[in-house]
């Protein structure tokens, strides 16, 4: 089982998502912007961070990297992607997957834990989980508000797409301590073939005890458990 980790300049989350695959116990290659070899992954991680210096707007320049080109293909050919934070943004810009990340309502930067309902279980990045089990896994952003088009949204809920949902810690509304103020609190959601899943919350921060939580790793499991019981996630070339 190996995951594929995108490095563009700017990103600065690859080695946490190394050390999350390390501590999984499976083997991690780094994706240089620049390349189109995708190094035998199953699985290829858009980091967080501020690609390209987030440019024009976060995700815009990255979404034309070379290595993207070979990532859309991936995907297209049902290869599994996980978008985190940064990575998020630059699926929505590559249109992998629906809507935009926009400035926080409290036009701040958040760093803090956040909860999580998991809102399907039935997705190759959360077949670990339960559904509507909660998740400690912190943010660590500025740009994490989802916004998309009223028929958009009500697309992904009725199609089962919305992975994750902001809560509050007993999974009651988060109302107004959203740290961002995404649109029906999404959190993370997949795309139609629900091999891509984007979300701005880190599950790599939430990977040992000495981070304050590792329920961060039931979205590596799950990976890992998709590649072992379906062929079907094919594996890069």
């Amino acid at each position: 089982m190996r995951f594929g980790i995108a490095v563009f300049p700017g990103t600065w989350s690859d080695r946490d998502c190394a050390r999350a695959v390390d501590v999984a116990g499976y083997e991690s290659v780094y994706l240089w912007h620049r390349d189109r070899d995708l190094r035998g992954s199953d699985c290829v991680i858009l980091p967080g961070g501020f690609s390209y210096g987030d440019h024009l707007r976060t995700g815009a320049v990255a979404r034309f990297a070379p290595l993207m080109e070979s990532v859309q293909e991936f995907a297209a050919g049902g290869g599994l992607v996980l978008g985190i934070c940064n990575g998020f943004q630059i699926l929505c810009e590559a249109h992998l997957l629906p809507g935009a990340l926009t400035r926080n309502q409290s036009l701040e930067f958040r760093c803090e834990m956040s909860w999580l309902r998991v809102e399907t279980a039935e997705t190759p990045f959360t077949s670990a989980c339960d559904r509507d089990q909660v998740l400690a896994i912190p943010v660590s952003h500025g740009e994490g508000r989802y916004v998309a088009e009223p028929s958009t949204l009500d697309r992904l809920e009725a199609e089962a797409r919305v992975a994750f949902r902001y809560v509050s810690p007993d999974g009651s509304p988060v109302g107004d301590a959203s740290p961002n103020g995404s649109m029906r609190d999404i959190a993370g959601i997949v795309s139609e073939g629900r091999n891509v899943l984007g979300m701005m919350p880190h599950p790599e921060r939430a990977a040992e005890p000495l981070l304050g939580s590792t329920d961060g790793m039931r979205i590596f499991r799950s990976v890992v458990n998709a590649v072992a019981a379906d062929s079907a996630f094919a594996v890069a070339p």
